[in-house]
């Protein structure tokens, strides 16, 4: 019974628990957005002549200023933790902007993988579209087997012709008139 009251029930609203220490709201997206921009602006060229510009005049300073100006001495330890530092800054962020990029790739590469299979099931249906069209063009009659059959129907007429003309022929060297075409027995 203890274990039921301490369960939420349906009819009573939850109870808010607040934090005493609030947690720091970021937008992880516009955070996203600034890691690729800064990591792009990393892979530029200017990037590399600015970084080289920066060594340049700092070593300068530190080697050709006076003793009292100079605020790095000769090892340049201070420039190595500066260095250092933008190095322990500029890696997570490149590798956020990566992590983002390769979700990118991913939801591209699920899109195209749809697609790809999409394209194969039409090409698939096509295919067989192609096939049952061959096929009921397999039992059409064509042309040449259209002339063929008409050629042989008109040397079959030529002969009839030719055969009822030597018919005709005789009955008038026999002086016999058919009365009806068919009544000799012969064959049409």
């Amino acid at each position: 019974m203890a274990d039921s009251s301490r369960r939420a029930r349906l009819d009573t609203p939850r109870e808010v628990r607040r934090q005493l220490v609030r947690r720091p709201a970021a937008d992880s997206d516009r955070f996203g957005r600034f890691a690729e921009q800064f990591a792009r602006f990393m892979g530029t060229a200017t990037f590399l002549i600015y970084m080289t510009l920066f060594v340049l005049l700092w070593t300068a300073w530190n080697s050709l200023a006076p003793d009292r100006l100079a605020f790095d001495e000769f090892p340049f330890i201070f420039l190595t933790l500066m260095l250092s530092l933008q190095a322990s800054y500029a890696a997570p962020l490149i590798l956020l902007a990566q992590n983002r990029q390769e979700a990118r790739d991913r939801v591209i590469a699920e899109q195209d993988r749809q697609a790809d299979a999409r394209a194969h099931a039409d090409m698939e249906f096509l295919a067989r579209e192609v096939a049952s069209l061959r096929m009921a063009v397999g039992e059409v009659a064509t042309r040449d087997f259209l002339r063929s059959e008409l050629r042989s129907l008109l040397s079959d007429l030529d002969e009839r012709a030719d055969r009822s003309d030597q018919a005709d022929r005789s009955e008038e060297v026999t002086g016999a008139t058919p009365t009806t075409p068919g009544a000799q027995g012969g064959t049409n």
